[in-house]
């Protein structure tokens, strides 16, 4: 399989991830205008694009002060390219990536039945006394 990695989306790229996005609960019915302002205003980004048709069939992104927090958001694979190790790779790279190697501490949210994959890179969910919150603006 011949995959490319890359840092930047072209416009025809924003596209394939907003229907990626379309597909999945937690990011379905996101407007493609927002997905382009949520690229453009993102400090890391990586892709996986199919080498011939350059199509994105894998992202993530990274929000961080380079030093003490990096924020691993929105870690997504065209379902069909599961299974081939993607995911894997998008992590991989976000922790090879130069700009974050000085980070302390990588934080994610996630469903249940993905622990078992994030804790290979030694994600725990034990945070002690620290709680996940949000706030929502109607």
């Amino acid at each position: 399989m011949g995959y490319e990695i890359i840092e930047k989306l072209t416009n025809e790229q924003i596209k394939d991830l907003h229907t990626l996005f379309q597909s999945e609960w937690w990011t379905k019915g996101r407007d493609l205008s927002d997905v382009q302002r949520m690229v453009e205003n993102s400090d890391v980004i990586v892709g996986l694009c199919e080498s011939k048709t350059k199509e994105l069939i894998g992202f993530t992104r990274v929000l961080t002060d380079y030093v003490y927090k990096a924020l691993i958001l929105d870690v997504i694979v065209k379902k069909s390219y599961r299974g081939k190790d993607l995911g894997r790779i998008l992590m991989d790279t976000v922790f090879e990536h130069p700009s974050l190697i000085g980070v302390k501490h990588f934080e994610l949210y996630c469903r249940p039945e993905m622990l078992p994959f994030y804790r290979k890179w030694g994600f725990t969910e034990d945070l002690g006394e620290l709680h996940f919150m949000r706030k929502v603006r109607n």
